[in-house]
């Protein structure tokens, strides 16, 4: 099998197209941050600025000044972005607001504990580029405060009435599954491990569901099915993202018995949410089988099927499992035939149920310069590993 040309296909999307369609359309010269609603040529649609996204796109071109070339406009752009955020974007007790005007007021109170989340993960990557000290201080401020609001992340912003229905959510313990990796190099080797141990069980324990072979998205606080839409809810992408977290974990710790399990979940779920009439990953699904509740049900989008193709290469690279392989050409044809704009750059986020394209836009208030960048580098960096361990 052609490794290498899959690689060099990764590799060329990445930095010649996605990353400078950010660059060129992106940046925010008179206020810092950056605009991330474009429309399919990169034109501004919107100005607001979302936390998420602003700290994502800090990260990505932090990770790629880390990883892929020293360069000085990759590191200028990433700072740029975190000088913003860090003058405008958290209230007084270090909570990160949800989104902000383009000037830097606060629109949306800190009620989503994931704009913690990006902005320790950037700001730990920002460190590593820069060697700032003040960085390295809001990640790990950043991480404890995560540590601290993880058992109530909404706190007084909660809308749910205490005590009817209380349900512990999938989202914040698989992404810490993450984080804890991305600040590493700033944290106490016991807190990493407790952290590890607990994202460990959390996801592989708690939220997968063995009779099912599925991971739910919500779940009761002793972990026990609560036959509601929010108790019935499969997000096949937020599985499979989690499954290279773990693997990722599970390759530090040289656990192949942990990356075979997680092999096998993916593989459950691809299977579970697989559209068998028109292809691709179906968004939403009811584990009853019942009407999901969200209307974009059986939308296709960019970000499930570039996680999932992540997860299948590191299934490949670390056991040569043929199931990944064959899935992988599958999910990368569909995905390639879809979702990148080869005339306008960067790749559509949104399509209907039979793949055609529902937004024509290239960034949102959910779509960023995040899940394509890191997908791409991510694959691409799988795929030479690939190479080199099974081309010989």
């Amino acid at each position: 099998m052609n490794y290498k040309a899959y690689a060099e296909k990764y590799k060329d999307n990445l930095l010649n197209d996605v990353v400078p369609f950010w660059l060129k359309n992106s940046g925010d010269k008179e206020f810092g941050g950056y605009f991330t609603c474009l429309d399919r040529e990169g034109k501004v649609f919107d100005t607001d600025k979302f936390a998420w996204l602003q700290f994502r796109q800090v990260w990505c071109f932090s990770m790629l000044y880390n990883q892929v070339e020293q360069k000085k406009e990759w590191l200028d752009f990433a700072i740029q972005g975190a000088e913003f955020m860090k003058n405008h974007g958290k209230d007084t007790e270090g909570n990160f607001y949800f989104s902000l005007t383009r000037e830097g007021q606060p629109l949306i109170q800190p009620y989503n504990i994931f704009s913690d989340c990006f902005a320790a993960m950037a700001f730990a990557q920002l460190y590593r580029a820069t060697g700032t000290e003040e960085y390295a201080q809001l990640a790990v401020n950043t991480f404890t405060n995560i540590l601290r609001k993880r058992d109530d992340p909404k706190g007084k912003y909660n809308k749910a009435f205490p005590g009817t229905r209380p349900l512990q959510g999938f989202s914040l313990p698989m992404i810490l599954c993450n984080l804890v990796l991305e600040l590493e190099h700033l944290l106490e080797p016991d807190l990493i491990e407790r952290t590890i141990n607990d994202g460990i069980h959390s996801v592989m324990e708690v939220f997968y569901q063995k009779d099912l072979g599925i991971i739910l998205e919500n779940v009761k606080p002793d972990g026990s099915f609560s036959d509601s839409f929010e108790g019935r809810l499969l997000n096949p992408g937020h599985g499979l993202e989690s499954m290279w977290f773990i693997m990722d974990i599970a390759e530090r710790r040289n656990d192949q018995a942990l990356i075979k399990k997680a092999i096998d979940i993916s593989i459950n779920i691809l299977e579970y949410g697989w559209d068998k009439e028109y292809e691709g990953i179906l968004y939403f699904m009811d584990v009853k089988g019942h009407p999901p509740q969200q209307l974009e049900w059986d939308q296709k989008l960019w970000w499930v099927h570039m996680e999932t193709l992540i997860t299948l290469l590191k299934g490949y690279y670390h056991t040569g499992d043929q199931r990944c392989w064959d899935w992988f050409e599958k999910v990368h044809q569909y995905t390639w035939k879809h979702f990148p704009d080869a005339n306008m750059g960067e790749w559509y986020g949104y399509l209907n149920r039979r793949g055609e394209v529902l937004l024509p836009l290239k960034g949102g208030k959910w779509k960023g310069c995040f899940h394509v960048p890191r997908g791409l580098y991510q694959c691409w960096k799988t795929l030479e590993r690939i190479e080199l361990k099974f081309s010989k």
